[in-house]
């Protein structure tokens, strides 16, 4: 089987976020969480999903890493 990039939710103190997204980007997401829910043999939220997709997607960009070297420490 072919490993997810998303494999573990992490548990954290949430901080509310309401967003919008095009319904096929949702359709995607009630997909990626089903197949999780497969994988890891439980089922999961889907807004714990997108947070850890966001928090994937953020660690990975390399040069988001590099210009936040630079910014002043408060952020």
């Amino acid at each position: 089987m072919t490993k997810l990039k998303i494999s573990v939710l992490p548990n954290g103190k949430p901080v509310r976020l309401t967003v919008e997204l095009p319904a096929s980007v949702h359709r995607d997401l009630q997909a990626y969480s089903e197949l999780l829910a497969r994988e890891v043999g439980e089922p999961n939220d889907l807004s714990r999903l997108v947070a850890a997709m966001v928090a994937r997607f953020i660690e990975t960009d390399r040069a988001f890493a590099k210009l936040r070297r630079d910014l002043p420490k408060r952020i």
